[in-house]
């Protein structure tokens, strides 16, 4: 799938030549390496839009992975000899996104080594998902590449049984419940049959055996409770090596933790002026008498008499993905009027979390993929769990009132996510590098900098400016926990009162995250990071009305994309 464009001549003479002689290399061997990925990844190919290989697995066994590292490995060397001076700005670019990402997976096959002791790892339900939600190929194909994958669930799983060995208990009881998720998106195939029942030979079989091998699946984690369970931390030298890939940076863990307290300090007097003149324009007491002048110096007390105000506007289960439609809406309306970016027109819809993905973010933009034609883009949310008490709910729905509606709705769609990734999928250059591969940095950075663009122009007035302060304090609390968590011995307790108090987040929301963090690693540092990288770059750029330009390059980390954007 990878490709081989031909290069600008250069310049006349022998430099000119041997620039033009090393771009032809470097595309070859990018779209050789690019092509492997792709060939020992099928499940992300599929997701991509790449359909080769719709018919596959990924082999998650020990040799299996130990063979993709090595293919990573000489793919990583190739490209590591090829001197970067002869190549052009473009290639130059590519060829670094292209190296780390190589770098990135051979470590997480080799080091992380995720099918010894994550479950999460194993649950096959992203391998059919986006075979039976998005409706680019004819029913018929789908249907077959369906049945190929199902049928090859019981291996999977049965692999899993065999590979892992004291996962962490917050990993096993997330991987329970997604198991259930999966369960139900399998017995949802039988949707597209009823389009295409004479199919059902093929697939009805396949379907029955999937089903087998999750309930069995589902019995060996119930096992697996009893103990023992090792711990979910990464431990400081291996959290640093992910870190550092993950961030496309040598910033260092106890950088990173210094960097994000201090930022927060910052944060919290933004947000008390904001809420003194939220106060002061509502007409509410301050917290120990008087009105509230906008030039009133006010305190924490005051920051969360404002913040339960603006909480007392809030949706409930009936009302809350409509309400997350009407923000879409007001959103995109806003952004076409302010000029911030131009707006691609590409479909999006608004739904509830698939099961088998909830229990570790709250909600996501999933794009329609990059490397095929039409597809739609998907923003869903996660809803409150039936297992959780009438209070829990009513804290999430304090925590997601409307205005954080808001403000989540510019991080995930307008301008944030889905505009960023719908103009990443537009971007061409020398090799699919930039098109498939995305820097977290650049992509989380970018949507908290959208909350902050349409927060400063007024959208949504000051209860939206209060509520994107506030999700400033949890971006940095969340690169707390991150490497606290992992890289130090931060505990439950420890991270709530952080939330909780510092960052004024409801418990819900608070013991969410926490389990977020113990899930995952690295991925919650991306946002402060990113936004910090991306906001000394738009310093140097100059303030903006239109972010096109920045927007325009695919998904790069930060640094490289300013080597693009200044002189």
């Amino acid at each position: 799938m990878g490709r081989t464009e031909e290069p600008p001549a250069g310049k006349p003479g022998a430099q000119g030549k041997e620039t033009r002689a090393a771009a032809l290399d470097f595309r070859r061997l990018a779209a050789d390496a690019i092509d492997d990925i792709l060939r020992h990844s099928p499940e992300w190919a599929t997701s991509l839009g790449d359909h080769r290989f719709d018919d596959q697995l990924d082999d998650l066994s020990e040799e299996g992975r130990a063979q993709m590292a090595a293919v990573l490995r000489a793919q990583r060397e190739k490209l590591a000899a090829l001197p970067p001076d002869d190549l052009g700005p473009e290639d130059q670019i590519d060829r670094a996104v292209l190296l780390g990402e190589l770098e990135r997976r051979e470590w997480l096959a080799t080091e992380l080594a995720r099918e010894r002791w994550d479950p999460l790892y194993y649950n096959p339900g992203e391998a059919i998902y986006p075979l039976v939600s998005r409706d680019v190929l004819p029913p018929p194909d789908r249907l077959r590449a369906i049945a190929a994958r199902l049928e090859g669930f019981p291996a999977r799983l049965e692999a899993a049984r065999r590979q892992l060995d004291a996962p962490p208990l917050l990993h096993l009881e997330t991987a329970l419940d997604r198991n259930s998720g999966t369960v139900t998106l399998v017995k949802e195939v039988g949707r597209l049959l009823e389009a295409e029942p004479s199919m059902a030979p093929l697939v009805e079989p396949a379907q029955r055996r999937a089903l087998e091998a999750l309930d069995k699946f589902g019995a060996h984690l119930e096992h697996l409770r009893e103990g023992p369970h090792r711990s979910p931390r990464l431990g400081p030298e291996r959290f640093a090596r992910k870190l550092a890939l993950e961030l496309s940076s040598p910033l260092a863990p106890e950088d990173v933790l210094a960097k994000a307290r201090d930022w927060m300090d910052e944060v919290q007097s933004d947000l008390e002026e904001a809420a003194g003149r939220y106060l002061a324009a509502i007409g509410e007491d301050r917290p120990g008498g008087g009105r509230s002048p906008a030039s009133a110096q006010v305190g924490v007390g005051t920051v969360r008499t404002a913040l339960e105000a603006v909480a007392s506007e809030r949706p409930d289960a009936g009302s809350f993905l409509p309400s997350i439609e009407a923000a879409l809406l007001r959103c995109r309306e806003a952004v076409a009027s302010l000029g911030v970016v131009t707006l691609p027109d590409d479909p999006l819809r608004v739904e509830l979390m698939p099961a088998f993905r909830r229990g570790v973010g709250g909600a996501y933009c999933d794009p329609a993929g990059p490397l095929e034609e039409g597809g739609e883009t998907s923003f869903a949310v996660e809803p409150t769990p039936e297992s959780w008490s009438e209070e829990q709910k009513a804290s999430f729905y304090r925590e997601y009132n409307l205005a954080m509606i808001t403000n989540l709705t510019v991080h995930e769609a307008m301008p944030g996510h889905m505009v960023q990734l719908a103009r990443a999928r537009r971007f061409s250059g020398p090799t699919l590098a930039r098109k498939i591969f995305e820097s977290g940095p650049f992509v989380e950075g970018w949507a908290v900098h959208a909350e902050r663009i349409m927060a400063e122009a007024g959208h949504g007035g000051l209860a939206v400016r209060l509520q994107q302060l506030k999700m400033q304090l949890r971006v940095a609390a969340n690169a707390i926990i991150d490497v606290s968590v992992h890289a130090g011995d931060m505990g439950e307790d420890e991270a709530l009162a952080l939330m909780t108090g510092r960052c004024y987040q409801e418990e819900s929301e608070a013991r969410k995250k926490w389990r977020r963090a113990c899930l995952t690693s690295a991925q919650l540092s991306t946002y402060f990071v990113g936004y910090k990288q991306l906001s000394d770059l738009f310093a140097r750029l100059g303030k903006r009305s239109n972010y096109d330009e920045v927007l325009a390059h695919g998904s790069p980390p930060p640094a490289l994309l300013a080597k693009l954007l200044l002189p």
